[in-house]
């Protein structure tokens, strides 16, 4: 229980930081308790995106606005305790973009990295510095920071994917560029498979000189991550936790695929019951079989295909499967394991 000053001294103490505040100065004292806290106390907030909602928003808005002229159509998911700041964490954006039959998203180039997850669709492709891929349901795709991309959609059918960048992180520490392409897609000039070719079979070529630490793989298929969860959860016992997990690497180091973001592939056995865990970088998840629950704190989300949710830091949860489950999931534990911050509880 806090001392009752005494008015004199009490007036005394508001003078003088009134004084010093006008030269901007703050005493410590008074905002410690805010700063420094025996717990993360962060303002994000569990949340779901049920599919069955957004698909209609999403829809609307193709009919709105062209890919073109919204340079990249996308609705923007925005946590609940962070509105206004284009934030699914405090570190990380997330929005669900559309790109229709005949549609260009012009080539430009950010400091972010990014990541794409596909909800819907199959046909339409991704450009990176100069490699077209060709995207289905479950790919993982990869724009490194500074390289120029483009989207396109030759298929008969609406495509939509999750994006997911480090927009905040990048925000937060002043490093935000963007550079429109030259033109509004760039000429490719590599095989397409060529990316997955090189370094998707456990090999490099032998003259390859990494560039940065973003993955030189940038393409990860859905049907190979799936093969190996099956394959795993024929020959182990689930984790108590997260059933049976993986993490997208670099091919090339065995770290993460992207500096600032870390990727990960599980699959809950029907009946899965997870024990509670709780970690310090908030988790956005996307469902790509499957349904199930999370339950995080106080709150159950109930999950199906194309559905869109958020764990806060810290905050514990449990996830639950009806029948296998599998979860696309993305963090930004990279950067708080480089910096010795992250921490694990179960």
């Amino acid at each position: 229980m806090s001392a009752v000053l005494q008015p004199s001294v009490a007036a005394e103490r508001k003078s003088f930081y009134d004084r010093i505040g006008r030269s901007n100065v703050t005493p410590l004292w008074e905002v410690l308790h805010g700063l420094i806290t025996p717990t993360p106390n962060t303002p994000c907030k569990p949340y779901l995106w049920k599919w069955e909602q957004m698909w209609p928003w999403i829809q609307e808005a193709g009919r709105l606005i062209t890919a073109k002229e919204a340079e990249r159509r996308v609705l923007v998911l925005e946590n609940p305790g962070l509105r206004g700041r284009s934030s699914i964490t405090h570190s990380l954006y997330a929005g669900l973009q559309l790109i229709l039959p005949g549609e260009v998203a012009p080539a430009h180039r950010h400091s972010q990295s990014a990541l794409r997850f596909i909800l819907l669709g199959r046909g339409a492709y991704t450009a990176v510095d100069g490699e077209k891929v060709t995207m289905s349901v479950g790919d993982f795709v990869i724009t490194p920071s500074w390289t120029f991309h483009d989207h396109g959609n030759p298929s008969d059918e609406a495509m939509v994917w999750l994006d997911g960048l480090d927009v905040p992180l990048v925000e937060l520490l002043d490093a935000q560029f963007m550079e429109k392409g030259p033109e509004e897609t760039q000429e490719t000039h590599f095989t397409q498979g060529d990316n997955l070719a090189q370094f998707g079979n456990t090999m490099k070529p032998v003259e390859y000189r990494a560039r940065g630490r973003t993955s030189p793989l940038f393409w990860y298929p859905y049907d190979r991550t799936r093969e190996a969860l099956g394959v795993m959860a024929q020959g182990r016992d689930p984790h108590a936790c997260w059933g049976h997990k993986l993490q997208y690497t670099n091919p090339v180091t065995g770290s993460w695929a992207m500096p600032t973001i870390g990727t990960f592939m599980q699959l809950l056995p029907g009946g899965f019951r997870g024990k509670e865990y709780r970690s310090t970088d908030s988790t956005v998840y996307a469902a790509v079989e499957g349904s199930g629950r999370c339950r995080v704190g106080d709150e159950t989300l109930s999950f199906g295909p194309r559905d869109v949710f958020v764990c806060p830091a810290w905050l514990p949860y449990r996830l639950e499967a009806d029948q296998d489950a599998v979860l696309f999931s993305f963090s930004d534990r990279p950067v708080q394991q480089a910096l010795d911050l992250w921490r694990e509880a179960f």
